[in-house]
């Protein structure tokens, strides 16, 4: 059905699916008058949720000369967040994704293109994916159109999925990254946001009552060694576990970046009252970055594209107000839909 339908209207279709016949997977649809594919990779995580991305290099098809007009289009689908130590899963997978998309970048000799990610990230806007992702230079379409900032004010103003919990929250984005924008080394947003994780399932447990220091043997001193801090994520439930949760090299790169005297001792005290590592972005400027001269209809001498956020709509309308209309039947997520304008980008 999707595939007669979408070639009679012109798309090119590509089909990826995830891992061990999970019976279901990801479909990118390209329209061939709009966009040449240059290349087309798939992803595999193998990891526990079987979970998959594809990425198409593209280019667009508009007349400007001496243009860069090419796009990485990124689409997934992210493992759900059962419980509070799937975060780090979750972060895990978005990090291969765009280390991924760094290695592509490299192994094609790729100049600074725009980047657009698009799925169900089976999270909201107050998660540590989302603030991963903002760390990196992505900003929501959707958010960016509607003026929406990262405040918790603004993070329940629309949403896009009736989960199977029962649950309505907003998970479905379509994030930019233009060439222009500054962004943090991505190994290091990543360890922030995993200790980011880490310091929330730590008040999780304090406001529990439980006594974490128990367990550790610390005799109250608040400092962990490098043995007690691996022992630490094993009691969080980040490894030592089924869900294939922080490796021993994730667990040596949370370490190196916490022992920055390299004294192999950790102050746990220091580590959950003075560092803040939930990641921010600064919103200031934002949206004056979004009000960039539009590319005329005539020959340019510029070196590349990037992309305005003209438009975005959520269907039914309804969810745009926060609310899941009873009567809509079509999907348990809605429909979103961005449209972009083309943008004046210097090269580097």
């Amino acid at each position: 059905m999707y595939e007669k339908r979408l070639e009679d209207a012109g798309y090119v279709t590509y089909k990826l699916a995830r891992t061990n016949n999970r019976g279901d997977g990801l479909l990118t649809a390209v329209h061939r008058n709009s966009f040449h594919v240059l290349n087309d990779r798939e992803l595999l995580f193998h990891d526990f949720g079987d979970r998959v991305a594809q990425l198409l290099h593209v280019e667009l098809l508009v007349p400007f000369s001496n243009l860069e007009k090419e796009v990485l289009l990124v689409n997934t689908h992210l493992m759900f967040p059962h419980d509070s130590t799937y975060c780090f899963l979750r972060l895990k997978q978005v990090y291969k994704i765009l280390r991924y998309i760094e290695l592509y970048c490299d192994e094609q000799h790729l100049p600074p293109v725009p980047i657009i990610l698009c799925g169900d990230w089976n999270g909201s806007k107050k998660g540590h994916v989302y603030k991963f992702l903002r760390s990196q230079g992505f900003v929501s379409s959707y958010d960016i159109a509607h003026h929406y900032k990262d405040n918790d004010e603004d993070s329940h103003k629309w949403i896009s999925h009736h989960n199977h919990r029962g649950n309505v929250c907003g998970v479905d984005f379509i994030w930019l990254l233009n060439p222009n924008k500054h962004r943090k080394p991505l190994k290091e947003s990543f360890i922030e946001a995993a200790l980011g994780n880490v310091k929330n399932l730590l008040c999780k447990v304090s406001k529990q009552g439980a006594n974490m220091l128990h367990f550790l043997k610390t005799d109250g001193n608040h400092k962990l060694t490098y043995s007690q801090f691996s022992q630490f994520l094993n009691e969080l439930g980040l490894c030592g576990n089924p869900h294939e949760g922080a490796s021993d090299e994730d667990i040596k790169d949370l370490w190196e970046y916490l022992d920055t005297d390299r004294n192999g001792v950790v102050d746990l005290s220091h580590f959950t009252r003075g560092r803040n590592l939930h990641l921010q972005q600064k919103e200031e400027n934002e949206e004056n970055d979004f009000q960039m001269k539009e590319v005329p209809n005539t020959s340019t001498s510029l070196t590349t594209i990037g992309f305005n956020v003209k438009e975005a709509v959520l269907f039914p309308p309804e969810v745009e107000k926060g609310m899941w209309p009873e009567n809509y039947s079509l999907s348990d997520h809605a429909h979103l839909t961005v449209e972009f304008s083309l943008v004046k980008m210097q090269g580097s």
